[in-house]
């Protein structure tokens, strides 16, 4: 299994996400236990999920990455 590893710095957008307490506690924990920001910690976990989806699942976002390129 892939380890987590937080990159220095990205470029991107943003967007406002609500999240369950517990879960934003238990992420603000872990960013402090490796000194990144919250930020940092919620792509990386959110980049990790991404890569270890199920095959299906991968397959639709792929096709739906497909179709929204070929709008451009």
């Amino acid at each position: 299994m892939r380890k987590l590893k937080i990159p220095k710095n990205h470029s991107g957008i943003s967007k406002t996400l609500r999240l369950p307490e517990n879960l934003v506690n238990d992420i603000q924990i872990l960013s402090d236990l490796k000194n990144i920001s919250f930020n940092k910690a919620v792509i990386e976990l959110l980049d990790f999920s991404l890569e270890n989806l199920d095959d299906e699942d991968e397959k639709l976002i792929e096709e739906k990455r497909k179709e929204f390129s070929s709008r451009f």
